[in-house]
């Protein structure tokens, strides 16, 4: 598409509303292939789509490697366990390799923060012309996932013709592990952009109070905000009154393994504090209000199995589902630009 600006997806700061627009009208074309007969499309043939996760994966890593498949894209998949870094390569000699191989999309997954963007600058100086895709870096951005929860919400409130006016101020609740959660905070730069009001809520010790001041201004090396006029952030520490008339709520994983101390001693105390059941979201806005967890699911944990099971108002199958062709999306989006 023409109006399209990003040579690579990397944070979604730098998303204005029209980008926003572009992926949903792009996602919703896509998602209806299916139902019409047709299941794959030529759009990608030719173009070479590599997958380099140097962290494991199971829904992101997949929905990329379907997505590509749909447009007809070939796919190269990386396995850090059985490549050269166990001989001591670096992630940007590996890298290099599938740029030298002809890639033309690098999706990036890694647990350290900004290597997909210092990937990005890289090629970019050198006159490379591969474009990349963050999968997911350290505790800092995870943009195709807060466009899926963005696009699932938006479905639920609008099933014939999600658009992100859809969530104009809406109040949407996240609870639980903020501190290490890069989904959290891509999902705070878009429901913001789109006008909806964020609070924020769980323990001090998995979300500081720094947090209501997060979208108040563009992140370091980004000149402006796209977004003339965003959604608030709020914290409260009852979730109670987190899901007072809350209109979509969202709950994370317990990220234990980026927990560098023991910061939750007490499972059972904590899903009494904050996991989601049926009987809690009673205090949200309506009985019917959509529950989200980007997975995967402690059960008993962040949520009770009774409300994980529940398709008329958990949504997690749909953000698997909707994951593909939003990533659909993205990859025709940059691929082809």
């Amino acid at each position: 598409m023409s109006s399209w600006k990003h040579q690579h997806i990397l944070d979604l700061a730098n998303f204005s509303l029209e980008d926003y627009n572009i992926v949903f009208e792009l996602s919703s074309r896509f998602k209806a292939l299916p139902q019409t007969g047709t299941r794959k499309l030529p759009a990608l043939q030719g173009k070479l789509i590599t997958t380099l996760f140097f962290e494991p994966s199971t829904r992101t890593r997949a929905s990329f490697e379907i997505a590509a498949k749909r447009l007809s894209a070939d796919v190269q998949s990386f396995s850090a366990s059985s490549s050269s870094l166990q001989k001591g390569e670096t992630p940007l000699d590996t890298a290099l390799t599938y740029v030298a191989m002809g890639a033309d999309v690098l999706v990036v997954r890694h647990g350290s923060t900004n290597v997909p963007e210092q990937l990005a600058n890289y090629l970019e100086a050198s006159g490379r012309k591969t474009a990349v895709l963050n999968g997911g870096d350290g505790l800092h951005s995870h943009p195709s996932q807060g466009l899926l929860d963005l696009y699932t919400i938006a479905n639920f409130f609008n099933p014939t013709n999600p658009n992100p006016q859809d969530l104009l101020n809406k109040k949407v609740a996240i609870v639980g592990d903020i501190l290490h959660s890069r989904v959290a905070r891509s999902n705070l730069w878009a429901l913001t952009g789109c006008g909806a009001n964020v609070v924020l809520c769980g323990p001090p010790s998995l979300l500081p109070d720094e947090f209501t001041d997060f979208v108040k201004a563009p992140p370091p090396g980004q000149a402006h905000d796209p977004i003339t006029k965003r959604g608030q952030v709020s914290i409260e520490r009852s979730l109670k009154a987190a899901l007072k008339e809350a209109d979509a709520v969202m709950t994370l994983r317990l990220q234990k393994e980026r927990m560098h101390q023991n910061l939750i001693t007490d499972l059972d105390r904590y899903h009494r504090d904050y996991g989601l059941t049926h009987s809690s979201l009673k205090w949200c806005r309506h009985n019917n209000i959509p529950v989200l967890h980007p997975g995967p699911v402690n059960r008993g944990v962040e949520m009770s199995s009774e409300l994980l099971e529940d398709r008329s108002i958990c949504l997690v199958g749909n953000q698997v589902s909707n994951g593909i062709s939003i990533r659909m999306a993205l990859l025709y989006l940059i691929a082809t630009k």
